[in-house]
């Protein structure tokens, strides 16, 4: 085997102790009796787990081949087999340019295309490399030189190209470290321009000038970026501080980073105007927006931010979030001066909202929640006019979502001036879809808000509301036909019927009984929750009633045995033998208790008319 990788194969990568596998150049492990030049590092591949074998920037397998043993003039992919003066190891060639940084490089030489040559700092490498180039860089705090972009705000490094700078060993060994004092000179860590991509550092103690443009020259301590294009992935973002906007990041897509003890005077402590994904927001600060203010949040973890004004003045808002677009997030143990302890004025979609405070709003306030859990948030007053408002939620709208077991001191501790439907609080707010019962939890002393098995949440919220397809531990969003009240969905429901409602006329929830006419009207049990009858009562049906005919207007008065809180659509024909036979003229009619109606000016002839009404889900 000639430039080979044979790695994470099962029981063993070979039989080496035979004495007849024979490796030269290759990638294994463990090391072969037999052969030169093999090693047994990680090969370092794309994605592994999702089967994408090409080679990683930071891969020891680039450039470490042997020339004179190939035998072909293309890789895997049809490339060109040597693309970097040296045959890489393994079945795909690394296209694009690598440049390599040391601090303790002994003979730096431009363009730093091997170790031996390598930069002995990150900005000599970059300035080196092409748009698609990639910047691999060793161990070591990079504490020195600086550049600027903007105005006088000088940033320790300049990724002013679409390149990537890549970590040779992740953030726990490998630190641009900016400057945080004296302010006139104070040094941010990173600047990226579009396309640009940095990967596995540790960015710290950076920080804005004071004065100078807002967004350019006042904001993102740790790292600035021109817009969304820019991507930084596997970074510890932590300790840097902004004016204006975003202590950790001003922009920017953000995968997989930790942003801890970050400070913005205004907003975003922890990230501005950003796009987050997977990562994690803790102990950072502003006046509104504590973690994030203006951005975009999917699957992140929002835990003990504040939201206080430095300066001392009465605003305080979004202790997590502030204006942001959250989608399975968990947001704990967040605080605000004033309102949104957990969120402010923003959109929640399947989160889990938990121990935060604020005078008005202990969770959110207002927001818009979809399939959001809200429990042990707290309002308290502080003897000023307007504290102790709302423990959960203040304003706004919830959907599908629980919230229960919140506090305040003067208004509804689970909400407060919210509309609410198909949702799971102590007291009944009217509306649609709601229900009072306890939500069931698995453990809600132990912080386990996921849905028991006799949960009455299970399949009793509203498909038209339910957000994405995945709930917040990854699982199908909707189980059994209709989703579930709260942030996760019961992945093995018995029944496909709301637990709440069979609950609400003491039948089983394990299915036996959904496909049955318990009280011989003619619909089954499954029918009777769609149309939201009573399936023990015989008369509580869906019937066509006898028309009437009305002359002012012309017309017949179509009339159907109803109940509130169910959409109907009425269908006519006039040749039931015809195809079709029947044809909406109405639909989204609301019903009424008892009887709803609905006049149709077109039958004003002899007719025939035929009439059917359905509900409409």
């Amino acid at each position: 085997m000639t430039n080979c990788i044979c790695y994470y194969n099962s029981p063993d990568n070979s039989s080496t102790g035979q004495g007849n596998n024979y490796f030269n150049n290759g990638c294994t492990t463990p090391l072969p009796s037999s052969g030169v030049n093999t090693f047994t590092n990680p090969p370092a591949f794309v994605d592994l787990a999702g089967g994408d074998f090409h080679l990683n920037p930071a891969s020891p397998c680039i450039n470490a081949g042997n020339n004179s043993l190939i035998t072909n003039t293309t890789d895997l992919d049809g490339n060109p087999r040597v693309a970097g003066g040296t045959v890489d190891i393994g079945a795909y060639e690394f296209q694009a340019t690598v440049h390599y940084v040391n601090l303790a490089s002994p003979i730096p030489s431009s363009p730093f295309t091997s170790w031996a040559t390598a930069a002995a700092n990150i900005q000599d490498a970059i300035d080196a490399a092409s748009a698609g180039d990639s910047i691999v860089v060793s161990n070591g705090t990079y504490n020195t030189g600086g550049r600027v972009v903007y105005g006088s705000m000088t940033n320790r490094v300049v990724i002013n190209k679409a390149v990537t700078v890549q970590s040779l060993n992740g953030p726990a060994v490998t630190v641009i470290q900016g400057k945080r004092t004296p302010v006139n000179s104070a040094m941010r860590c990173v600047y990226m321009a579009n396309n640009a991509v940095l990967i596995g550092f540790t960015l710290t103690n950076g920080a804005t000038r004071t004065t100078g443009d807002v967004f350019k020259e006042q904001s993102g301590g740790g790292v600035f970026c021109e817009s969304v294009s820019a991507v930084v992935s596997n970074c510890a973002i932590g300790g840097n501080s902004a004016n204006i906007y975003g202590g950790g990041a001003s922009s920017g897509t953000l995968n997989n980073c930790t942003l801890t003890r970050n400070t913005a005077v205004q907003v975003g402590g922890g990230a501005y105007s950003s796009t987050l994904n997977n990562c994690t927001l803790s102990g950072n600060s502003s006046a509104s927006g504590g973690g994030a203010c203006y951005g975009t949040l999917n699957h992140c973890l929002i835990i003990g931010n504040s939201a206080r004004d430095p300066q001392g003045a009465r605003i305080g808002d979004g202790g997590g979030t502030y204006s942001c677009t959250l989608t399975n997030c968990t947001l704990m143990n967040n605080s605000a001066r004033v309102s949104g302890g957990g969120a402010a004025w923003g959109s929640l979609f399947g989160c889990l909202i938990v121990g935060n405070t604020a005078l008005q709003g202990g969770g959110a306030a207002p927001n818009l929640l979809v399939n959001c859990t809200v429990v042990g948030n707290s309002a308290p007053s502080d003897g000023g006019v307007g504290g102790g408002l709302g423990g959960g939620i203040l304003g706004g709208t919830a959907v599908n979502s629980i919230l229960i077991h919140n506090t305040d001191t003067f208004g509804a501790p689970n909400y407060d001036d919210t509309t609410l439907s198909f949702c799971c609080p102590a007291l009944d707010p009217g509306g649609t879809g709601n229900i009072t019962n306890d939500p069931a939890f698995v453990n809600e002393a132990g912080g386990n808000y996921r849905l028991n098995t006799n949960s009455p949440c299970i399949n009793s919220g509203s498909n038209a509301a339910a957000p994405g397809v995945t709930d917040l531990d990854g699982n199908p969003r909707i189980v059994g036909g209709t989703v579930d009240i709260g942030a996760y969905e019961f992945p093995t429901p018995t029944s496909v019927i709301s637990y709440a409602w069979l609950q609400q006329y003491g039948l089983p929830n394990d299915g036996s009984v959904d496909y049955l006419d318990l009280d011989g009207n003619g619909m089954n049990v499954y029918q009777d929750w769609i149309a939201g009858l009573n399936p023990t009562n015989a008369l509580s049906v869906l019937q066509m009633l006898p028309p009437a005919v009305t002359n002012n207007p012309a017309g017949l008065a179509v009339s159907w045995q109803s109940v509130s809180n169910i959409t109907y659509f009425l269908q006519v024909s006039t040749n039931l033998a015809g195809q079709p036979a029947f044809s909406t003229i109405q639909s989204n009619l609301t019903g009424q208790t008892g009887t709803t109606s609905y006049m149709d000016t077109n039958a004003t002839n002899g007719g025939p008319y035929f009439y059917r009404v359905g509900v409409q889900k």
